[in-house]
């Protein structure tokens, strides 16, 4: 196979429409906006969800239930081959985390997930673990402490 013998594939793009150029085109004369009124103008037409002046589906249908997503607990993640920044035998704090950059904002507390790995035995004091973060790290005969 070489470069110039490559093509693509039957229906890999279609060719723009070329609007306005009448003779045969069927894109001539108005250019597929019809005739006048507020779709044919410049910058014409109404937003998305618009009725004209009826009251839209999303106010007519009835807002109910209870939504827990607002009170929802966002933690700040880190991952395993992160931590390998850390001195062997180093305690891993929230603050430290902070102070290094690891982590920009707390959030409501700090995880440690499972990617990457870890080579040096570490004491990890965070707010949650990842089951296979906190396997990782007691297989090197570390410490995952929650606080």
């Amino acid at each position: 196979m070489k470069l110039h013998t490559l093509e693509q594939p039957a229906g890999a793009f279609s060719s723009r429409k070329r609007l306005g150029r009448g003779a045969g085109s069927g894109l001539g004369k108005t250019s597929g906006k019809g005739h006048k009124g507020q779709n044919a103008r410049t910058s014409g037409g109404v937003r998305p969800g618009f009725e004209g002046g009826q009251l839209p589906l999303f106010r007519r249908l009835p807002k109910r239930g209870f939504t827990n997503a607002q009170f929802k607990t966002k933690y700040a993640v880190i991952n395993l081959s992160d931590l390998n920044k850390f001195d062997k035998g180093a305690e891993v704090t929230p603050e430290l985390l902070k102070e290094m950059g690891l982590v920009k904002n707390g959030l409501d507390g700090i995880k440690v997930l499972g990617n990457g790995t870890l080579e040096k035995k570490l004491t990890v004091k965070a707010h949650k673990f990842s089951g296979k973060a906190k396997e990782e790290i007691e297989k090197l005969g570390g410490k995952a402490e929650v606080i």
